[in-house]
């Protein structure tokens, strides 16, 4: 990303001085021109090269201090990580409602249905209790009449 920036900011230098050509200066300077046209160029030569020269230090003097280079490439580890990614990134639409909906649907909707699982598994636990819970109190209403039985027999 950081020789893609630099790619750019090189074509556009060199768009800028295709746009200052010798022909426009000594347009702009024709009554110069006609006296010293050695001298134009000279002078045109020079004009080029410092404008060059200051443009790209400037461009430097951003890099630097932005911090360029290094947001780049935390930029393309950025998007290395996001290759193995299977889900798409998420992208806010400006709408605040609809963002968090987007966001906490799906969330929820997952949720939900781990609450239903366990719900219905406490529901099938709770019917086994249930049903134990019945078992013992025929066999607790078995061993009553049992003992009255005897205790019956006994009298």
């Amino acid at each position: 990303r950081a020789e893609v920036f630099s790619t750019v900011v090189d074509t556009f230098l060199e768009k800028l001085v295709v746009a200052g050509s010798y022909q426009r200066f000594v347009s702009c300077y024709r009554c110069f021109y006609k006296l010293q046209p050695q001298l134009t160029r000279s002078i045109y030569d020079q004009f080029i090269s410092q404008l060059r020269a200051s443009i790209k230090e400037e461009i430097q003097e951003v890099k630097n201090e932005g911090n360029l280079d290094g947001l780049f490439s935390s930029l393309d580890k950025i998007v290395e990580e996001a290759k193995d990614r299977e889900e798409p990134a998420w992208r806010p639409s400006g709408i605040p409602e609809q963002d968090m909906r987007s966001a906490l649907v799906p969330y929820l909707l997952k949720h939900r249905s781990h609450l239903r699982r366990a719900l219905r598994d406490s529901e099938d636990e709770n019917k086994k209790v249930a049903e134990s819970v019945l078992m013992g109190r025929d066999r607790i209403a078995e061993l009553q009449q049992l003992i009255q039985a005897r205790q019956q027999a006994w009298q």
